[in-house]
């Protein structure tokens, strides 16, 4: 295929190749995007965003998004304020408000002032059918057996779909055993990014998620979401809420039933560069 050139970007240590399909109209198979991900054949990252012109004249951009397996997803939270701030600081755009075309509808980033990106992320949604999760009838909580044990779960789409659960201290949350094997329940035909969320108070938790298609990582915009409006079903949380993951803090509004949830939160440039990608044989032969 030859050279592409390519953005290293970050929210809470949660990181992305930024792909520019706007300028250069661009043509990768999921497994010549498998090997951009690869951290140590690639250039590493726990998901691709590709940039691309607004298939409605009335949206500022499309983007699409594919996991570190390549495999293409409907919403990302963490990478949508990445998108945001790409587009800006590549001059693809002066406008700090944006509406963006995603498979999960239209997403509008707001650039502020400081230099954070605040997102409407649309509202949650809790049929079981359209997560999509196997179960008869829509339920508060849900108990299911997660290898030995019975976890409950609040489970929910924003976008994508979350499998949330409390437990009582974050450290200890057995997200590498439980995690993937949550991701692959059978309940979930299009597997599910498990949540593990300690509650502190009303407007603070901590939180780590597993996401499908790429294992636990530091930040999960989409998961805090999730999480908090989890908790506020549960009673337990306020309408802000500060999200403490391992990269960082997000902050997160829902108030209530029939709203958006909001996210605000950093998206950081780490480098640009250059990178040669192999061809779809070369890679086979590899055994990529």
């Amino acid at each position: 295929m030859g050279t592409l050139t390519f953005t290293k970007m970050q929210g809470l240590g949660n990181d992305f190749v930024v792909l520019d399909g706007v300028r250069t109209p661009l043509a990768l198979t999921s497994i010549q995007l498998r090997w951009l991900a690869d951290r140590h054949f690639g250039v590493g990252c726990d998901q691709i965003l590709w940039v691309e012109p607004a298939q409605d004249a009335t949206n500022d951009f499309r983007y699409r998004i594919f996991n570190r397996d390549g495999g293409e997803v409907a919403n990302c939270g963490n990478g949508v304020r990445c998108f945001a701030r790409y587009v800006h600081d590549q001059g693809l755009t002066q406008r700090t408000r944006l509406r963006v075309e995603t498979l999960a509808g239209i997403l509008e980033p707001e650039l502020l002032p400081g230099g954070e990106v605040r997102v409407n992320m649309g509202t949650p949604l809790f049929d079981p059918v359209r997560i999509p999760f196997l179960v008869p009838a829509l339920q508060p909580t849900y108990d299911l057996a997660i290898g030995n044990v019975i976890r409950t779960f609040s489970v929910l789409s924003m976008g994508n779909p979350h499998a949330v659960q409390v437990v009582e201290q974050i450290t200890h949350a057995p997200v590498d055993l439980e995690g993937p094997l949550i991701e692959h329940h059978p309940f979930f035909p299009e597997r599910v990014n498990a949540g593990f969320m300690e509650i502190v108070d009303r407007a603070h938790i901590h939180l780590r998620v597993h996401e499908r298609g790429s294992g636990e990582t530091l930040a999960c915009g989409t998961g805090a979401c999730a999480a908090v409006v989890a908790g506020q079903r549960l009673g337990e949380l306020d309408p802000f809420v500060q999200v403490t993951t391992r990269g960082g803090e997000l902050l997160i509004e829902w108030q209530g039933t029939g709203h958006p949830v909001w996210m605000t939160g950093p998206a950081v440039t780490v480098y640009t560069g250059i990178v040669h990608i192999p061809n779809i044989e070369e890679l086979t032969h590899a055994g990529r």
